[in-house]
Formats: structure tokens, sequence, C-alpha cells
């Protein structure tokens, strides 16, 4: 994949460019396939259900409780209500990649 590395933050058109280029669907195709794949992640998501992509990582619900807080600026308490968060665990595959990487840049 090249990528402007001055910008990095990888983006849903970096990746559908990249299976445009890599596989050879057309733009068109290669955006719908993005689009509906992560489309898919967050419907399982918002359905209940963890998602888990192998040798990648697993997106997981979290019930979080209500609870008093404070506000930085004031110092005020304040309530967090309960909520659902989406907690991602990368693999250890995804790790172990991802720190490679970053001793071989030093």
């Amino acid at each position: 994949m090249s990528r402007n590395h001055s910008d990095m933050t990888l983006t849903r058109a970096d990746i559908a460019d990249s299976i445009y280029r890599e596989i050879g669907l057309s733009k068109n195709e290669s955006d719908q396939l993005v689009k509906s794949l992560l489309e898919h992640i967050a419907e399982s998501l918002c359905q209940g259900e963890n998602v888990k992509i192998a040798k990648f990582g697993s997106f997981k619900l979290s019930n979080k409780k209500e609870r008093i807080a404070r506000n930085p600026r004031t110092g005020m308490p304040a309530v967090v209500h309960k909520r659902r968060v989406v907690t991602f665990k990368p693999s250890p595959h995804l790790s172990s990649r991802v720190n490679e990487a970053l001793k071989e840049r030093k």
C-alpha cells in the first residue's frame, strides 16, 4: 500500500483505493465493498454481537454503569449515565506485527 506517510490516518477511501489497485475491482465496486463490510460490522455491534476478525482483533461491547464524575473545568459533579461502549482489542498477531514495524523504524 503506497500512501502519503505525512498523513498518518488510514481512511475508508485509502482502503477502497488499495482494493482497486491490488485486486482490480472498479473504484465503485471497491468503495461499495468497504462500505458494506463496515456496515456489516456496525450492524452486528448494534444488534449486541461482538465482532472477531482473525489475526486482526475483536470489537467488544461493554456496559458501563451510571457514575458521578467531575467537570474538569468547574469541578462540579456531573452524572455520567449508563451506556454501552465499543472497545477494540488487537489480536496477538496484529500486536506483534505492529511492534516489529515500530522497532524497524527506530
